[in-house]
């Protein structure tokens, strides 16, 4: 959990930050419809997890974007070397557990992560991972429903961790297609970097292993 601080007053950025960090409310919302017939067919064809290979995916663009990666620690801007998947899994009783994969550029390192974490969350009621860090991203499956829109809630305290939520698959003439939602600190993050993530998403689901 290693990190540097970004000079603020040399940051090219830094009028950006101080107005949105000023705001009641600096979060945006987005909801983006990606194309995951590849990655689909080949989870399928190899017997591997689909959310898996997707978030795999996802945080390989998450990690590649600096943005991304930033952080508010008191009054300091921070960038973190690595960030890791806090994810959501759901119980047999239809609740669910936060997790703390951590992220690695090897697929199998990472399914072993995430394997390691889900059984865990199964294995007990307990809502929150015993890590608590801010080298991460929040992240959701909802795959019971397709979504058009989509909002995170809010604490009321100042955030800046990325929350994305990945809703179920659909129909689109020959592709499969899922809307993934994201939420960011417009402080940390505009939509240039956005679109640098989705980009680097779409051609890591577009990749086979």
């Amino acid at each position: 959990m290693t990190f540097k601080k970004i000079d603020i007053n040399s940051w090219n950025r830094k009028r950006h930050y101080h107005h949105f960090i000023g705001l009641a409310d600096p979060y945006y919302d987005l909801t983006i419809p990606f194309d995951v017939t590849t990655v689909f067919d080949f989870s399928k064809t190899n017997r591997l997890s689909f959310f898996a290979k997707y978030l795999h995916d996802c945080m390989i663009a998450i990690n590649s974007v600096p943005n991304f990666k930033y952080r508010i620690l008191d009054d300091d801007v921070v960038e973190y070397d690595v960030v890791n998947a806090s994810a959501t899994f759901f119980r047999e009783d239809t609740t669910f557990g936060f997790s703390y994969i951590k992220f690695d550029n090897s697929f199998s390192i990472f399914l072993e992560n995430l394997n390691s974490e889900k059984q865990r969350v199964l294995s007990t009621n307990d809502l929150y991972s015993p890590v608590n860090a801010q080298d991460c991203v929040h992240c959701s499956a909802l795959p019971w429903f397709n979504f058009l829109s989509h909002k995170e809630p809010v604490s009321g305290q100042l955030d800046s961790i990325p929350k994305l939520s990945f809703g179920q698959t659909y129909r689109q003439q020959d592709r499969l297609m899922m809307n993934v939602g994201i939420s960011v600190n417009h402080a940390l993050i505009d939509g240039y970097h956005i679109g640098q993530f989705c980009e680097l998403f779409q051609h890591q689901l577009n990749l086979k292993l």
